[in-house]
């Protein structure tokens, strides 16, 4: 039985939240074959490994005399944090940092059944080997060092928490405003589809050559709405520039009726909607604070269920900008 003081107890969670850290970090870094400072904080810190030492730890405690239990009690307890803390993540940050959706026997993409049996494996290998010389050097502080320690990590964890809490709330502002904009995107192409058959009904009252043209743009736009940002962009352009010429034609072949000047003000109007939702969607894609931008570079795994492309486009400018950095760089470095 482990008998632990409560300082011993966060001394510890601490050690497996910076161990796990050195692990993982140096796995992707590896797999990625650059330097990735992984995980939700910014600091050398997983908390979801000290988490999970600390519930193998509990968890296997009645049974430390029997290694299959041992197992069991591993693979529950772990597989209880890992979904919760998924389920929890994603309804705060809209966003996940692991996803099992590709894997067979996983549920809902938090967990797995691969996973689970690794933290069955791993909780044996924890309570039979890692754990012990950790906990004779723990024991071995001196209490004074310990409490000094301590309380130093947990300002700074806590500090550092607090700022990566802040950076991934902020970007999942920035993921609900981008889908904002999307749809008030998917809004106009509507509009402008309503809008693209009234011209073509006016202009055939008016002149019969235009029928076959009408025609025509009815088979182009009968096709669904793309889903996809940079084909709904394009949609709303296409729609935009072939009614503009039609419609001045309309407006000189109607005598300037005043329906044909109400539709030529609405297309302006969402020409303007259009351009600012543009811009504003640029912008959003900008990601300029430190803390955000390293959350996307050391999660490169991260997945949304919800906000999919909004999250994979500002991945990807924020790894473009990363390489356009690195570029200038070495050019620096040559020039010198």
């Amino acid at each position: 039985m482990y008998s632990y003081s409560i300082l011993q107890w966060v001394f510890i969670f601490y050690f497996y939240c910076f161990f796990g850290w050195c692990f993982e970090s140096a796995y992707v870094s590896i797999k990625s074959r650059r330097l990735v400072n992984r995980g939700f904080m910014r600091g050398p810190f997983l908390p979801i490994y000290g988490s999970g030492a600390i519930v193998m730890l509990v968890a296997s405690m009645p049974f430390q005399d029997n290694l299959v239990l041992v197992y069991l009690a591993g693979c529950v307890g772990a597989t209880a944090l890992e979904y919760v803390t998924g389920v929890a993540m994603e309804a705060l940050f809209k966003v996940r940092y692991w996803d099992y959706s590709k894997k067979r026997f996983n549920f809902q993409g938090h967990i797995c059944l691969s996973s689970t049996l690794a933290w069955g494996g791993l909780t044996i290998l924890m309570t039979e080997v890692i754990h012990r010389p950790i906990e004779r050097f723990v024991l071995s502080i001196p209490h004074q060092v310990l409490t000094v320690v301590t309380l130093v990590l947990t300002a700074g964890i806590f500090s550092d928490f607090a700022l990566s809490f802040k950076a991934a709330m902020d970007l999942r502002d920035i993921l609900v405003r981008m889908e904002k904009v999307k749809t008030e995107m998917v809004h106009i192409q509507k509009r402008l589809d309503v809008l693209i058959a009234l011209t073509n009904e006016e202009l055939s009252n008016i002149r019969e050559e235009y029928n076959e043209k009408s025609a025509q743009w009815r088979e182009e736009w009968s096709e669904s709405l793309s889903s996809r940002m940079e084909d709904m962009k394009l949609g709303v352009e296409e729609r935009l520039e072939s009614i503009k010429e039609p419609l001045n034609r309309l407006w000189e072949e109607s005598g300037q009726s005043a329906r044909v000047e109400g539709m030529r003000q609405e297309w302006d109007s969402l020409r303007a909607r259009y351009s600012k939702l543009v811009m504003n969607r640029e912008n959003l894609g900008r990601v300029k604070d430190w803390f955000q931008k390293n959350m996307l570079r050391s999660n490169p795994t991260m997945y949304s269920v919800r906000f999919g492309e909004a999250l994979e486009e500002l991945k990807r400018q924020v790894s473009e900008r990363l390489e356009q950095s690195e570029e200038k760089e070495e050019d620096r470095e040559q020039e010198l």
